[in-house]
């Protein structure tokens, strides 16, 4: 489960090794709070306890981060997941 480290803050922004059969997302945790954005474009995918303020929050900074996101992306899914995409 590859975190992406290059995000600072109190959220985690990671993929799941199997995600790379999927269109091109992240996922983002906070405590026991669980959602995913797909990335073409920025959109919520799925959510689980974030309030929709902080979910604003979260998308704001997966648009200011997405190019360190792509570039985590295609370094964990290789050139496979990039032609999908």
């Amino acid at each position: 489960m590859p975190t992406i480290k290059e995000i600072s803050g109190r959220y985690r922004f990671f993929f799941y090794s199997f995600d790379c059969n999927e269109q091109m997302h992240v996922h983002v945790q906070r405590e026991n709070m669980l959602c995913k954005f797909w990335l073409h474009p920025v959109a919520l995918a799925r959510n689980k306890g974030f309030a929709s303020k902080e979910l604003n929050t979260i998308r704001a900074k997966i648009i200011n981060n997405r190019g360190e996101i792509m570039e985590a992306w295609h370094e964990h899914c290789g050139e496979t997941a990039r032609s999908k995409n």
